[in-house]
């Protein structure tokens, strides 16, 4: 019998590999796992609801197939968690909102969780997420805030924090995010793991976001070969999706580390922002390190001017008639911070999302003449390490929104770019600092191979428990 300590450290490929081998069980992976939860997640609120029962049953369901050889799908037996925003059959997805009651009914999968379930995978829970996803840290007046397991003292990121602190502890081994501003890469770069944003409309959406033409899912793990195959299960077409997005195809992963050939454009701060000296440096190493690797890297700025008020107004638009909706008493249930951002969405009209559409469709036909040099964009993933949990900016930022400090994700909901944070080292403090890659509409497949070749060549190290500081 494998020991517990190693199913902690072990990834979805290589529990496979050992459920196929029958030297584990599925059902010892998802107790060992609960058993983590149980164990770690007060101190870091990863999960806002678990279902021991119903992951058991279906682990032993995995186990009976295994044992025949017979698995059901690509995931047969693996632990997964599903974010509290995605409708989930059977546990609540209340939006991590006091104005959506207990009582469901939750009798509906979303495409994605439908998905994963054929494929045999075990949803454990669901991971925390801010109000209705809204911001850029995961906190809420329903589940509380979520802490780094870096040092709990720090944010997560968000509006994904709870799926990338499950990733981090290996609560599962394969988690679902969103990303409609940086909610998958946020929170990746804040906690050392692997987040992926595919081109927009490469996983099916339902029901629609309120921000749906900058929304996209994907994966958040520890490992490039992890989120590959969560995407080889997820990538399928569902009717409920009406938005064209990406041709939907197998992704592949390139097994060669040569990344000779590959041009790549480095942008140390797009030309605008300010970055945190420790993260510009760490960044600048892992761009040497991609050198080492073969690619072809110019230091050379995408050419676009700061996008922070053409996103805010796309936002606004989707968010325009929820303030409007609410009575007084449900607006005191609000988190603070939401309620200010929605009345302020009551400002945006008609004539402002129309201008905004021109200037993204602008920005996305430039997006697409860069990439004709370049085969590949890589910047910081964000301009900070992460903060003090509990604060929606930087304590004495003297920043009012959550987008000024992420200027670096949005740009590539705009342009529904694919895009990744893949860790690439740690700050004095011994905070994780993410790279971001970045690649030219639907060639996922290119932005995959070099995180990969990067993972490989310069492995991380991800924290065995929480870390807690006072």
């Amino acid at each position: 019998m494998t020991q517990a300590t190693a199913i902690a450290d072990m990834s979805a490929v290589e529990l496979l590999a050992h459920y196929r081998a029958k030297r584990l069980s599925p059902v010892e992976v998802a107790e060992d796992t609960l058993a983590r939860i149980e164990r770690f997640n007060p101190q870091v609120n990863a999960y806002c609801y678990t279902d021991p029962k119903g992951a058991l049953e279906a682990a032993r369901g995995a186990e009976q197939r295994w044992l025949k050889g017979e698995p059901c799908g690509a995931l047969d037996g693996l632990p997964i968690s599903i974010k509290e925003l995605t409708a989930t059959c059977g546990m609540p997805t209340r939006k991590a909102s006091l104005l959506i009651g207990e009582e469901g009914p939750w009798d509906v999968d979303a495409p994605i969780t439908g998905f994963l379930r054929e494929a045999g995978a075990v949803i454990v829970g669901k991971t925390t997420s801010p109000e209705f996803g809204w911001k850029g840290v995961t906190d809420s007046p329903i589940y509380g805030i979520t802490r780094n397991p870096w040092d709990t003292r720090m944010t997560s990121g968000g509006s994904s924090g709870g799926a990338a602190v499950a990733a981090s502890l290996n609560l599962g081994v394969l988690h679902q995010g969103s990303d409609a501003g940086g909610s998958i890469r946020i929170p990746s770069s804040f906690t050392g793991t692997f987040g992926f944003k595919p081109t927009f409309g490469y996983i099916p959406q339902w029901p629609a976001s309120a921000t749906t033409l900058v929304s996209h899912l994907g994966p958040m793990t520890r490992t490039v070969e992890d989120a590959v195959l969560f995407l080889q299960t997820v990538a399928r077409p569902d009717p409920r999706d009406a938005l064209l997005g990406a041709p939907r195809h197998t992704p592949w992963l390139a097994q060669n580390t040569d990344l000779r050939g590959l041009r790549i454009a480095y942008s140390a701060d797009f030309g605008y922002v300010d970055v945190d000296p420790q993260v510009a440096r760490v960044v600048d190493q892992a761009v040497e390190r991609l050198a080492q690797l073969g690619a072809q890297v110019e230091a050379v700025d995408p050419g676009f001017s700061n996008p922070f008020e053409l996103f805010k107004t796309v936002v606004h638009a989707g968010s325009v008639g929820l303030a409007g909706q609410l009575s007084e008493a449900q607006k005191h249930l609000l988190d603070p911070g939401l309620l200010r951002f929605t009345e302020q969405c009551q400002h945006t009209t008609l004539a402002h999302f129309t201008a905004a559409q021109q200037a993204r469709a602008e920005l996305m036909a430039h997006m697409n003449a860069f990439h004709a040099r370049y085969d590949l964009l890589v910047c910081p993933m964000m301009p900070i390490t992460a903060f003090e949990a509990g604060h929606d900016v930087p304590p004495g930022s003297g920043l009012d929104d959550w987008m000024k400090w992420s200027p670096f994700s949005y740009p590539f909901n705009l342009t529904q770019q694919p895009a990744a944070s893949v860790p690439c080292g740690f700050s004095s403090d011994r905070l994780p600092i993410g790279l971001q890659v970045v690649g030219a509409r639907f060639n996922d497949d290119q932005v995959l191979r070099v995180c990969r070749a990067f993972e490989q060549a310069f492995p991380t190290t991800h924290p065995p428990a929480p870390i807690i500081r006072n």
